[in-house]
């Protein structure tokens, strides 16, 4: 009796909160009308690339910095970074949880100034959604590849969830929802999704587990993506990019939109975007510790409560980069993150076919080697993000970009 009772008040409170965040959001998402969109001009936001770029920074070898740095010194302070930049091994969050979240977020951020700056110049939507499907199946396809490389290979050997299988998906599916509904539909979207996946777990389980186990063995996406997608899962029995967690990863995508069309759309002074963005981001967040106490914040399950968790974060940074580059105009600092976000898919799917430590080591090993143990791995780390980097201003300087 007292679960039943516990549970009746959480899904109020959950229904509430729902009815809150729509309530906020629309008070800074008007509905404006096409006309008053073409009177606004479209242009790249110089913030979304160096956000980008920031996001892509880490994940191109920055994090072996930290690590190394937090094993030659034995410091707890290096080691306390060190440990963000890693995954939780279930639940939990840590601050290398973000940088998948953030990329499909900055997607969904661009897509007012993409596909609405389309619509605006009469594009048809039929045309646009050709575009989407088209895009978001090459990335599921880039993704396969770059798990399992261009080499025959048994097909219980291969493995189809993927990052950016992920991105391709849910950014499909927040565009077509994007091309067809209006602003407040969206926002109908997003909170029908996050609760409907919650109800979804909370109610159900893989065979021979308690209803609402969410275990690794037995929660209930991990059990259908177990009999749904066809060859290996990447821990066996769950894979963090499978099919039914994609589902709140619409949300994630969702959510940028919902930033852009705030951005682009907004009669607000870029000061209160802003201001807004950050409020929205800590309400977020903190939501997203409140769902926590009954729906863990959770990366490999996508949770609902890790989707706000990351949203209220990807929300505060792009108010910041915003702020800084776009309202005060301090861009010089953030070249250098411009330049991996320019060509983040290119970067991010090179390793699989350039040996960077190979070519690390040809420019840089004797550097490493005057500097001698144990800093020679912090050096060498350093060297290693900059030759990647140097390689990425050359094809910037080129203007050669790899569009998906």
């Amino acid at each position: 009796m007292v679960l039943f009772d516990y549970n009746c008040l959480f899904y109020r409170f959950a229904f509430n909160s729902a009815n809150f965040i729509a309530t906020f959001l629309l008070t800074l998402i008007p509905p404006y009308t096409i006309l008053m969109a073409q009177a606004v001009p479209s242009q790249r936001l110089y913030s979304l690339d160096a956000l980008r770029g920031f996001d892509m920074f880490w994940i191109m070898g920055a994090e072996e910095i930290f690590h190394a740095l937090a094993k030659a010194t034995g410091s707890p302070f290096w080691g306390g970074i060190a440990e963000e930049l890693t995954h939780p091994a279930w639940d939990g969050f840590h601050f290398y949880d973000l940088i998948f979240p953030l990329f499909l977020f900055m997607a969904g951020v661009a897509t007012p100034f993409s596909v609405g700056r389309e619509l605006e110049k009469g594009k048809s939507r039929n045309a646009l959604l050709l575009r989407v499907i088209k895009r978001g199946l090459v990335l599921v396809l880039l993704g396969i590849i770059y798990n399992n490389g261009l080499h025959l290979r048994p097909f219980a050997e291969i493995r189809f969830g993927s990052v950016l299988g992920r991105i391709g998906i849910a950014y499909m599916f927040a565009n077509i929802i994007y091309l067809f509904t209006k602003q407040r539909a969206q926002i109908v979207w997003f909170i029908s999704i996050l609760i409907g996946y919650w109800l979804l777990l909370k109610f159900n389980s893989a065979p021979g587990h308690p209803r609402g186990d969410l275990s690794m063995e037995g929660n209930f996406a991990s059990y259908i993506d177990r009999h749904l997608i066809p060859g290996r899962l990447y821990l066996g029995i769950h894979d963090p990019e499978g099919l039914v967690s994609a589902i709140p990863a619409i949300s994630t995508g969702l959510l940028g939109i919902m930033a852009g069309n705030f951005l682009k759309g907004s009669s607000f002074s870029g000061q209160k975007k802003s201001l807004y963005l950050f409020a929205a981001g800590v309400i977020s967040i903190i939501l997203a510790h409140v769902w926590n106490l009954d729906f863990p914040i959770n990366k490999n399950l996508w949770s609902s409560s890790f989707v706000l968790n990351v949203g209220g974060y990807s929300l505060c940074l792009l108010g910041i980069f915003y702020y800084i580059i776009d309202v005060l105009g301090y861009k010089k600092w953030a070249f250098f993150f411009k330049v991996i976000g320019m060509n983040s898919i290119l970067i991010y799917l090179s390793g699989e076919f350039i040996n960077w430590t190979y070519t690390t080591n040809g420019f840089f090993q004797w550097l490493g080697q005057l500097v001698g143990n144990p800093y020679n791995a912090i050096v060498m780390a350093i060297c290693y993000v900059l030759v990647k980097w140097a390689f990425l201003y050359f094809m910037y300087k080129k203007n050669v970009f790899l569009r998906v």
